[in-house]
């Protein structure tokens, strides 16, 4: 069944005279809602508004100029609309049925593949690609957690986090250059934005493409926690996940720098959101509910202990 032209009206909401019944399936940062709708019983797609007002246009944008070189891996959007009021910002999107959000050895070393794989892609030919996402660039977050350093020392007792581990940490980064190789990068990829579909992994929500370094997807997949996603990292599977990824991408990597690298980069990150997640905690109008922000705190504090501790056996080799 072909969409009717109507099916979105003129204020950017969904014409609900012309849909059979709707649901939502998450909100936005901007407080809108992704809604699936369906036109019948067995017909549904995705009404996706802009959830964020910073990146207007920008997902039309990646499907239009990155995404035709991609395989079939992520949602096809089948109508949209841009517009500089963000209220009338909208896309209709195929509805790939239930996700599975799983953190599993199966789903990640599964996403390893297709990460190497647009890292490996020449940033040459993806003219116009943006040079920064959603967060902050490294160089910010790293000047933000020095700046920070002894307010966060002084909350090592209360996220009994061990004082010569992070030490250690905050040693390392004031004389470590971290790479300025830049790949492609999802910019957003942690576990509610990938997920597996009748066997098939599908990867979700493309708007914060840019250029980064291959830390930036590879944290966000293995340390980043979120409230909505909860998930356990071990050393084992976290040198795993890594090892899968070295093999696979198409250019030369010195493993042991960028196992350090990357436990570095992931130790400085975890810093920086464990910083955001207790200001969450004592905001009034957090966005999340307190038992998911603890539980977020709690995997960030397992993932710096492990990502410091194993820093501190590059450090001392």
């Amino acid at each position: 069944m072909e969409l009717p032209a109507n099916i979105v009206r003129a204020d950017g909401t969904l014409n609900e005279e012309l849909i059979l019944k709707k649901e939502q399936v998450y909100q936005g940062m901007n407080g809108r809602f992704v809604e699936r709708f369906y036109l019948s019983p067995t017909e549904s797609y995705i009404f996706k508004p802009l959830t964020n007002n910073g990146q207007l246009g920008q997902e039309v944008w990646v499907h239009e100029n990155v995404l035709p070189q991609f395989p079939a891996i992520f949602p096809k959007i089948i109508l949209h609309t841009i517009s500089e009021q963000p209220e009338l910002n909208w896309m209709i999107l195929e509805d790939l049925g239930t996700l599975h959000h799983t953190f599993t050895e199966e789903s990640v070393l599964g996403l390893m593949k297709w990460v190497a794989w647009w890292h490996s892609l020449s940033i040459d030919d993806l003219a116009h690609v943006p040079s920064a996402g959603l967060k902050p660039r490294m160089e910010n977050i790293v000047t933000d957690v020095l700046h920070m350093k002894n307010d966060f020392m002084q909350q090592l007792p209360n996220l009994q986090l061990d004082r010569e581990l992070i030490e250690q940490v905050y040693t390392t980064l004031g004389t470590f250059e971290f790479s300025k190789s830049l790949v492609l990068s999802h910019g957003d990829l942690h576990v509610g934005n990938f997920a597996v579909v009748d066997q098939r992994l599908m990867i979700l929500d493309w708007e914060h493409t840019h250029l980064n370094t291959p830390h930036w997807d590879l944290y966000h997949v293995i340390d980043m926690s979120h409230p909505l996603f909860p998930k356990r990292i071990t050393p084992q599977f976290r040198e795993q996940i890594l090892k899968a990824y070295m093999a696979q991408v198409k250019f030369e990597l010195e493993e042991e720098q960028f196992l350090k690298e990357y436990h570095l980069f992931s130790a400085v990150f975890s810093v920086w959101m464990l910083l955001l997640i207790q200001k969450d905690l004592h905001a009034k109008d957090a966005k999340w509910p307190r038992e998911q922000l603890e539980r977020q705190l709690t995997e960030t504090i397992l993932s710096l202990e492990q990502c410091a501790t194993a820093l501190f056996i590059y450090e001392k080799s």
